[in-house]
């Protein structure tokens, strides 16, 4: 069964632009992908000793069900360059699951909705230009309202349209 996902995408390392065609590219082979956000320059979160980001979000529409998906991604994050590092370190691509239709789990492996998406900018501001009025469980409010709210906005910079897939 056909369900909308959303994915955020983000890399620091290399040339972050091309991971990011790449990896549209790539997607677009087992996906239907919809809808592009802008790119955006963030600085990075957690483990702050590394270059900016550019970040994304996309949406599409997928077959897959969430841990084929997720293995999917870990695949291709692979093929474009990312290689084992610290937890949220510096890598070439990172491509994270936020929504998969209604889906709710939690398993050692994936959560979804994804657990942190009211505390990240670098998610939310992307993710605001193709689904601002998104509900965000648990609360339910939207991706332009946590947006609005959450701390760091002020390190999330539109980047001049750069050439993305």
């Amino acid at each position: 069964m056909t369900q909308s996902v959303y994915l955020a995408l983000g890399g620091n390392l290399g040339d972050r632009e091309a991971a990011l065609s790449a990896a549209i590219l790539e997607l677009r082979a087992f996906m239907d992908v919809r809808a592009l956000s802008r790119v955006y320059e963030t600085a990075p979160m957690y483990v702050t000793d590394q270059p900016a980001f550019l970040n994304m979000a996309l949406a599409a529409e997928t077959d897959l069900p969430p841990l084929e998906l997720l293995d999917r991604l870990k695949a291709l994050e692979t093929k474009i360059g990312r290689v084992p590092s610290i937890v949220n370190g510096p890598r070439a691509i990172d491509i994270d699951i936020l929504f998969h239709g209604e889906t709710q789990m939690e398993t050692d492996r994936l959560t979804l909705p994804h657990p942190r998406i009211a505390e990240r900018a670098f998610v939310l501001a992307p993710l605001a230009d193709i689904a601002p009025d998104l509900p965000v469980p648990p609360e339910g409010r939207t991706v332009r309202t946590l947006l609005e709210q959450v701390p760091g906005r002020d390190t999330v910079i539109v980047v001049d349209r750069p050439e993305i897939v």
